[in-house]
């Protein structure tokens, strides 16, 4: 489409516009009546670690939302010469979880607790003895309990809880809903009423009666919404408040706020039932739409939903590149202490690749990528470890084979419960994220990780505002009925399949190999931590 074209398409407003607060970028993207992206804009931003938690201040966000809307203004204005005033639908999306507690007067009285915090374990455990289900740390619901077993001043006079991009949403509408994908990640869902476990709300307002607080958890709560839904419309104070310039037009309606996870689901077309998505970067995870709840309850696993409010399986692990990427930096530095000019896709690229020369086992290789603790495997922090035998083929590719198949070795542990205890079936998973940046090598290890087909489409890379983009678009340009996986499928994907690889019987058997010596191998990680020499 020419340019000429679509800057008639943003006059009559036939675009979508996502917003998306990522841990370090907030990102817009505006895409056309074809869902295709035709402006950006950005801004970073990093998190604060103060007073024992990680949080973002409530001025971090609004400058920063601000500046990346402006960035997009500016990219809109020179790629089309237009003035940005108005767009078709409007979506926020933000990482899940955490915790914001406002009173009456719509004041945070608390800073903002991200994800990103452990610091509600006893919550956690209490929580998931009391519902059968586990609750993450992470979750809002962890957070709130926590603070009440902390006796925190400030519980009594909470008014509202929400998460990043239900807050946001909050203040552009005036509404107080969340998308059921995050709605899942502040408290267990029902699957088939796509709305909060009613049951478990009535054991927490049980759990907490003796306390006397003068609000009931349903109360405090955002209101559930699935993709589609009316969600309100963008007020003249959220207009200003986003664009300081004060040219945004108010009424723009705006779809459900959705979290990362189902913005991801989105971006990947895996909202459908039997598909999946992988994320692999500093942490990785695997979704898994499912076809019915699980039978029980694991630690391993976190229970969240599509968009659309379809059950999800997610195995995720906190570290997954961060060693894998100090390991390349050390070749860079060899290559420039040999006089040699680096270009780092060049060196990432030729050491993938040569991965794939190693042994399918990686010779008896060991390499534990713990930057960080580890929930699947039952540690709290991490040491990041090569470990070899006398006896085991210590070549340069069965080096780099380790340290990329120990990037899914967490997740694996996760994904092992789902495939052989529950019997969940996948007929199509998609990969995204850094380690699928080198075309064919990332991919083909995950397809023998979890032996089914992988996928790995080029628009996985526009990444989580392009999918909160799409689900504004879904909200004024669905017909009469259609799903958002007909949606998806029909509208946005079609005709995308991207490149798909299967697994390599050898290379299925070679990482069973490998997992069984990672599990075996765990205690050397235990001692690591334990021994007081850091």
């Amino acid at each position: 489409m020419g340019a000429a074209e679509t800057k008639n398409l943003i006059l009559s407003n036939k675009t979508a516009l996502g917003i998306e607060f990522g841990s370090t970028r907030i990102k817009a993207v505006l895409v056309d009546n074809t869902n295709a992206p035709i402006a950006s804009g950005s801004h970073e931003w990093e998190n604060r670690y103060e007073n024992g938690v990680w949080t973002y201040s409530l001025e971090d966000i609004w400058t920063g939302i601000q500046d990346c809307y402006q960035d997009l203004v500016k990219d809109v204005k020179q790629k089309y010469d237009v003035e940005l005033e108005s767009v078709g639908a409007l979506g926020i999306s933000a990482m899940m979880h955490g915790y914001m507690p406002f009173n009456k007067a719509g004041e945070l009285m608390v800073p903002f607790r991200t994800w990103r915090n452990n610091i509600t374990g006893e919550a956690s455990e209490k929580l998931s003895e009391l519902f059968q289900y586990n609750i993450p740390q992470r979750w809002s619901i962890a957070h709130l309990y926590q603070a009440i077993l902390n006796g925190e001043e400030h519980v009594k006079d909470i008014d509202y809880i929400t998460t990043l991009e239900a807050y946001v949403h909050w203040q552009l509408t005036g509404q107080r809903v969340l998308g059921i994908g995050d709605v899942a990640g502040m408290f267990p869902v029902d699957s088939s009423t796509k709305d909060y476990n009613e049951t478990m709300i009535q054991q927490f307002d049980e759990l907490v009666t003796p306390y006397g607080f003068p609000w009931k958890l349903r109360d405090i709560l955002p209101k559930c919404l699935v993709a589609g839904q009316d969600a309100g419309c963008l007020t003249e104070a959220g207009a200003k408040l986003l664009d300081v310039s004060g040219k945004l037009k108010a009424g723009i309606p705006m779809c459900p706020p959705e979290g990362d996870a189902g913005t991801g689901m989105v971006a990947t077309n895996s909202v459908a039932q039997r598909t999946g998505n992988v994320s692999a970067g500093t942490s990785v995870f695997a979704s898994i739409v499912l076809e019915k709840e699980l039978s029980g309850p694991y630690k391993e696993i976190d229970m969240v939903a599509t968009p659309s409010g379809h059950p999800v399986a997610m195995a995720h692990s906190n570290n997954c590149t961060s060693d894998l990427n100090a390991w390349v930096n050390i070749f860079r530095e060899f290559t420039e202490a040999m006089g040699m000019e680096v270009d780092m896709n060049k060196l990432f690229g030729t050491l993938y690749h040569k991965a794939m020369e190693g042994d399918a086992d990686c010779g008896g290789l060991l390499s534990y990528c713990y930057f960080s603790g580890e929930h699947m495997t039952g540690f709290e922090e991490g040491r990041p470890l090569f470990v070899r035998s006398p006896e085991s083929k210590f070549t340069l590719a069965n080096f780099m084979r380790t340290n990329l198949y120990t990037c899914l070795g967490a997740m694996r542990v996760g994904l092992d419960i789902l495939f052989k205890k529950e019997n969940v079936k996948v007929d199509r998973l998609l990969g995204h994220g850094g380690l699928f940046k080198t075309k064919g090598v990332g991919q083909q290890i995950l397809a023998d990780c979890v032996n089914a087909p992988v996928s790995v489409m080029e628009t996985a890379g526009e990444g989580g505002a392009w999918g909160i983009a799409v689900l504004a678009s879904y909200l004024i340009n669905k017909e009469e009925g259609e799903t958002l996986e007909n949606f998806l499928d029909n509208k946005v994907f079609a005709g995308n399949q991207g490149s798909t690889l299967n697994p390599d019987p050898k290379g299925v058997e070679g990482f069973n190999v490998f997992m069984e010596r990672y599990l075996k191998g765990i205690p050397i990680e235990r001692a690591a931590v334990d021994c007081e020499i850091w």
